[in-house]
Formats: structure tokens, sequence, C-alpha cells
């Protein structure tokens, strides 16, 4: 679902028509015609430019709209072919990356040990050099590439790209995320610099997510628990951030059970400090269980270890509770449980205390699920992030105006 349409009327720029195209409003030109209210040389005109970018291409012809006949109408799609995108995401001890097309299809992927406690130099170098390794398994080459998307655990001003205070990012505080991952690709592949954009994780898979699996929902909220808690919102099919990319934070809500437990941004009682995929190895090494990470605790999971299902089981009900107030607040539609802990231990937990303590009227129509693209919800997600930017309206205007046509 791409996203709203801008300016119709006689304002409506090629950019404009692109839109209209790529969120499936008018895929015609006679329908951009009756839509934006074009004659039909101005739009073939803009469409013009378009084609000449490698934009848009013509598909199939479909029915005729007259009832009097004529020539079927030929179908305009967006042509995905023209360019690729990077993304990564990271989390605290490994990492994702992959070359996607436009259209989000993972044409390449890479997943391994990354530690984000080296620091954003090493970090964001190495990144640069699997974007390298990436392109040249999926048969591209670096001036294809268009963007770069990257999700990071830990919250984002979107304005600049830099990470603010993050607890779990030591090092990483108002670094310049954008111009070291920028340097990391050119370094390692040669091309020329490319728009690089920044989003806090669980803000990704969200989007990601309720892209590809939900895209009528209108708020839609996603839980990710791994070595921290955060959430992700999308509202109207717009990420929703808060004024400085604060929101979603939900890891450091304060709960009465976890009064003495000491949080990593060096608070006491913080959901993240009892209920983490990091808190439960912890508990679960207190007992002799070797568990050092949310992914440990979570091939203990899947092997079927009881001390870890009741722990999981435990943590979800801590989660659950405080998703309550979440769910009364926003009122969402969907309410998805991704992460090292999402599975079915941990999701009964949550359901327990969710039902128990919101009103029926707020979840009465309310799927409480686990995640549908799994490791890759963050990668989708930074995809589309860097699509939906530079081929937005204004956006795609000023980029077309650059190429020169």
């Amino acid at each position: 679902m791409a996203g709203r349409a801008g300016k119709t009327g006689s304002q409506a720029s090629s950019g404009d028509l692109l839109e209209l195209v790529r969120s499936g409003r008018a895929t015609t030109r006679g329908a951009l015609q009756q839509v934006t209210g074009l004659s039909r040389a101005t739009v073939g005109q803009r469409l013009d430019r378009l084609f000449r970018a490698g934009w848009l291409r013509e598909g199939a012809a479909g029915p005729v709209d007259s009832p009097q006949g004529g020539r079927p109408s030929v179908r305009l799609e967006f042509d995905d072919s023209h360019a690729v995108v990077l993304a990564a995401d990271l989390d605290t001890r490994h990492a994702r990356a992959a070359v996607l097309s436009l259209t989000g299809e993972l044409l390449a992927e890479h997943g391994g040990p990354l530690l984000i406690e080296d620091g954003p130099d090493a970090v964001l170098g190495e990144l640069g050099r699997w974007f390298g390794e990436l392109l040249r398994k999926a048969g591209h080459q670096a001036h294809e590439v268009c963007g770069i998307g990257l999700a990071v655990p830990g919250p984002v001003d979107s304005e600049t790209g830099r990470v603010v205070q993050p607890p779990i990012m030591p090092g990483w505080d108002g670094y310049d995320i954008r111009g070291r991952l920028t340097r990391a690709f050119t370094e390692h592949t040669g091309a020329a610099a490319v728009p690089v954009l920044v989003d806090n994780d669980a803000n990704l898979m969200a989007y990601g997510e309720q892209r590809t699996a939900y895209p009528d929902c209108s708020a839609f909220v996603l839980v990710k628990v791994s070595t921290g808690i955060g959430a992700g919102v999308v509202v109207g099919g717009t990420i929703y951030r808060g004024i400085d990319g604060g929101a979603g934070d939900i890891g450091h809500i304060r709960i009465p059970e976890g009064a003495d437990a000491l949080c990593r941004c060096g608070a006491y009682g913080c959901l993240a400090a009892v209920a983490s995929g990091g808190a439960v190895a912890r508990r679960l090494a207190e007992t002799g269980v070797p568990a050092a990470s949310g992914s440990d605790v979570r091939d203990l999971l899947t092997s079927g270890h009881p001390g870890a299902a009741a722990l999981a089981r435990e943590a979800g009900r801590s989660v659950g509770d405080v998703l309550a107030t979440v769910v009364t607040l926003l009122n969402p539609g969907v309410l998805m449980i991704a992460g090292d802990l999402a599975g079915t231990a941990f999701l009964t937990g949550v359901r327990e205390l969710l039902y128990q303590r919101a009103l029926p009227r707020s979840t009465a129509h309310l799927d409480v699920v686990t995640s549908r693209l799994g490791d890759r919800a963050g990668l989708v997600g930074a995809g589309a992030l860097v699509v939906e930017h530079l081929y937005a309206p204004e956006r795609a205007e000023e980029r077309l105006l650059a190429m020169g046509v």
C-alpha cells in the first residue's frame, strides 16, 4: 500500500501521478485525467517524464471503460526493475542485511553476529562490507541502489537519523549514523552516495508487517520482545513516532513487581528489566541454565525447555498488563507480538492479563497475533521506508528535475 496521494487538479505533478498509480487509485490515462482534472495532453506530458526515468511501464490492456466501445485502456504500472534498495536490521548481538526490490521482494540476504556494543564505526563499516557482497550475490550493480534503510534497537530522531539516549546501544548516542553508513557503502562499492534513512527497529517491523499482511488495518501495534522491549505503531498507514522518536518505548514503563529490578537504562522497575528476553535469560542463568540473551531463550523455547516456557509465560503476563493500557489508549485492530519470546508460552501470558485488565470494548475487535514476516520484518519495513520517501510526490519531482527529465 503506497502512501496518500498528493495534489490533484491543475497543480498535480508527475510525482502526484506516480503516487496515484502506485496507490492503485488511478492506473490508466483516462483515470488519471478523471481524478486530477488535467487534460489528456498534460497527463501525457507528465507521464512521459516518468517513462523516460524508467519509473513507469505499460502493462496489459484492461477492459473497455466506455459502453460505446473503443480501444481497451492500457494499464500503467510502477516499474520496480529500475533500482534496488539496501536494508539492514541491527539487534544487540546480531544483524541482518538484504537487497530488496522496490516492491519489497528480498533478492539476497545475509545474517550473522554483529555486536552493537562494538560501536557505530565498526558496526556500520561491517554493514558496508555486507552490502557490497550482497549486491554481487543478487547480481545487481552498486549504481542501481537508490537508498539504504537501517533499523536500530533504540529511539531515533527521524529528522537527523541519530539515536537519542539508547539504553542498549552504548557509544551510539547522537552519532552520525547516516554519514558513516554512506561512507561505508561508497568505500565497499565505489558507488556515489545515496540517501540513508534510520528508524527504530520496532517501528520498521510494524511498518513491514502492516503493509504486507494488514494493509487495511488503520491502527496497528507491534510489540518486539527480545533483548529489550519496544513497540511500533502504524496509524493510517504511517508510522507514529511522537515528537522526537520516543513513541512506543514501553520497555521503560515502571511496573510494581519490578521494584527491585535494575534496568540497563539505570532505573529500577522497568518492564524490560522484568519481562524482556534479556531478563528471562538472566533468571535462567541464575538457575544454572546457560542463557545470555533473548536469542538463547528463543532456542530454549524452541527445544521445549520447561523452565524457559514457565518464565516466558510469566513475562508475557507482565507485558500483557502494560498492553491493556496501550490497547485502551490506541484501540488497535491488530496487536502483533514479535521478537525472540514471541511463542506460545509468552503469547498465552499476554492474553491472560490483557483480556483480564482491558475493558471488553477495547478488545472486542482486536486480533492478537504473532509475526508473519519473522526475522525479515525489519528489513521489509526499512526497504518500504526508503521507497515511500524517495517516490513521495514532492521528493519524486525533485529527483526527476535532478535527472533532467
